[in-house]
Parts: C-alpha cells; structure tokens; sequence
C-alpha cells in the first residue's frame, strides 16, 4: 500500500508539471527578462515568502548569488527571510506581516525586483512586501497557486504572476522549485549565453 500512495504522488507531480508546462513557458520567460534587465541596470532581486516558500527564496537568492549550473560572477540576490534578529525584532516590535515591507523600504530601490512566493496567494507578509516594492517603483514576479489569492489582484502592468494551476500546497511548492531553477537557467543564459 505504501509504494502505490509513493508512485501515486510522483504520478500526480508529474501530471501537475504537465499542466503548468502548458501556461508557464511564456510568463517565466517575461519574469525572467524582468530581472535581467533589472540586473543588467544595477538592480537586485529581493525575495521572501513562509515556510517552505522561505526556503524557496532563499535557493533562489543562493542560485543567484553563488552559482547555478556553471561557473559565472556572482549576482545581486538577497533572502528577506535569513535574518533572525531582523525578523524577530520587527514582529516583536509591530507585526509579523511587516517583517518583508519594512525590509523591502530599507532595501529596494527603484528598478530592483520583488520575488514573492505564496502557494496560496494569501499571505499577509508578502501581500504587504509586495505593497512596499510597489511604492519603491520595483517590479514584482509572484509564484503563487490555487486561484492567485489576494496577491494577483495587486498585480499591475510590470509585474508577473507566475501560477501554478494546482490546489495542492504539495504540488505547487514542486513546481515553484522547477520554476526557480527555470527562472535561473534563463537569467545565466541571457546574461552570460549558452553553456558551453
């Protein structure tokens, strides 16, 4: 019973990456030129998001900063979700959902990039970081699910949503992986061409 519930989630993994692949190439593609061009103009890319999308913005911000898949000059990229003593001094302070807008006014600029991960759409942290990077004139690429949440809403002409169609926290954090490395292998060979 055991190996079949196994072989039954990697079935409905794969047949939730199969749908995604359908309406996601070309969102990627515009979410990974947004942050190109924001790096190629000086800029960086913020990203924050709870839990499993924590982990989720740190890969990413450590794909960017260190390496991907080959050898290239680090790139700007900062987690909002590392600093213990920042984030615990802000909720203790004024509110768990300011922990990323009261970073984002500190450390965003105009021109940089907001990558908000919430698997529902819904979280208040990030829905108040991605307020906060539209007041510092930044673009936004959401990785969200289900129905968008109250973040897709938000969303304006710069900015890209980027949804997985699934309703399963599971399998949308699965393909939010995929789309980070995705959104990597773009930017290194925009910036850097083909791997050799």
């Amino acid at each position: 019973m055991s190996t079949e519930r196994i072989r039954t989630l990697f079935a409905d993994s794969m047949e939730t990456k199969a749908q995604a692949a359908e309406v996601l190439p070309e969102p990627i593609a515009a979410a990974g030129q947004r942050m190109v061009d924001s790096l190629l103009n000086g800029g960086k890319v913020l990203s924050c998001g709870n839990g499993g999308s924590a982990g989720d913005a740190q890969h990413f911000s450590s794909e960017l900063l260190n390496r991907f898949e080959r050898e290239r000059p680090s790139l700007p990229a900062v987690a909002l979700t590392t600093d213990s003593s920042t984030l615990t001094s802000i909720a203790n302070d004024y509110s768990y959902n300011e922990i990323y807008s009261k970073q984002v006014r500190a450390l965003g600029n105009t021109g940089d990039i907001l990558l908000g991960i919430s698997t529902s759409g819904n979280s208040a942290n990030v829905i108040q970081g991605i307020q906060a990077a539209h007041d510092r004139d930044m673009a936004i690429v959401a990785l969200t699910g289900r129905d968008g949440g109250k973040i897709a809403p938000l969303l304006s002409g710069d900015d890209v949503e980027l949804r997985v169609p699934a309703e399963s926290t599971a399998r949308i954090q699965e393909v939010h992986l995929l789309i980070i490395h995705a959104l990597c292998d773009y930017i290194d060979r925009q910036l850097f061409g083909e791997a050799e």
